[in-house]
């Protein structure tokens, strides 16, 4: 896994924290020094911090689970969306529906609603709706489409969160912390790093700070997805390699019961018997005195 390029996070001006006056003390380790108000992120740390990130998610991903990215902030949603997609991950980048992971059965029940109508539409049971009625249901299927659609492949509960601006998604991140799933955050000057599991210091408020951090850590989880199915050929090889094994053994196997079944039984010699000794004639009885 490629290690995080210095001169890139400063190029993608990751270092820009907010004003002094707006800051949270819980991120002084991770600020450099102030210029002009303005709190600078010191991005050795961000660099040894991605890395981190990246190599969980790289672990988590190779385990087969999901990651769900989360960024509602208008100026990173269009990125996240198409890091995550590449990558095959889900992703909220609308308004997030509040309980979608404490209440997640709910919101599974929205998104096969959105299926059933697609269902219907294809096999043309709307055809007798009225016009009326036909828009409503055209309508609340782009709604739905529009809140659940990137996470209608998320049919349990994700593995870990990735957040951009944490302050922000901060009833997404409730809700993790409360499940005991894993937080990964963009955490600017202005944020609470404390309930965050994996804190990459850096701008959240730039489109290419967000970027260069998402590339860093979507291609280690790419590597994990190659990893996962290199593996995965690797076990059928081995197993497909087992049966044929399996095949050339078998007959001789069953040549060597057949012998077995085709060979006489030697009898067991039967036991001398002893000779049978004649019995002593009886001695004479003497004859009886006169």
């Amino acid at each position: 896994m490629a290690r995080t390029n210095f001169d890139q996070l400063l190029q993608a001006g990751c270092h820009f924290g907010h004003l002094k006056r707006k800051w949270n003390p819980a991120m002084a380790p991770y600020i450099y020094t102030e210029r002009n108000g303005i709190h600078i992120i010191d991005l050795h740390k961000t660099a040894v911090k991605i890395d981190e990130a990246a190599e969980a998610l790289k672990q988590i991903v190779k385990s087969g689970k999901k990651v769900l990215f989360v960024a509602t902030k208008k100026q990173t949603k269009e990125v996240v969306a198409e890091k995550a997609t590449s990558i095959n991950m889900p992703y909220v980048i609308e308004r997030w529906p509040g309980g979608m992971l404490t209440n997640f059965p709910t919101i599974r029940k929205a998104v096969k609603k959105m299926a059933n109508i697609d269902k219907l539409m294809n096999d043309g049971t709307f055809g007798n709706l009225s016009k009326r009625e036909l828009l409503q249901i055209t309508r609340q299927r782009a709604k739905l489409e529009k809140n659940l659609g990137s996470i209608a492949d998320l049919t349990r509960l994700p593995s870990a969160l990735f957040v951009v601006d944490v302050l922000k998604e901060q009833i997404a991140v409730r809700e993790a912390n409360r499940l005991g799933i894993p937080v990964f955050g963009i955490v600017d000057t202005n944020s609470d790093p404390n309930n965050i599991d994996f804190v990459i210091p850096a701008n959240d408020d730039a489109k290419d700070s967000v970027e260069v951090i998402l590339n860093a850590c979507c291609a280690a989880m790419a590597e994990g997805i190659e990893e996962r199915k290199a593996e995965k050929a690797d076990e059928k090889a081995a197993d497909a390699q087992a049966e044929v094994d399996e095949e050339e053994v078998k007959p001789r196997r069953q040549a060597r019961k057949a012998r077995k079944e085709e060979a006489p039984v030697a009898e067991a010699p039967a036991a001398e018997e002893a000779p049978v000794e004649e019995a002593a004639p009886a001695e004479e009885e003497a004859p009886a005195a006169e």
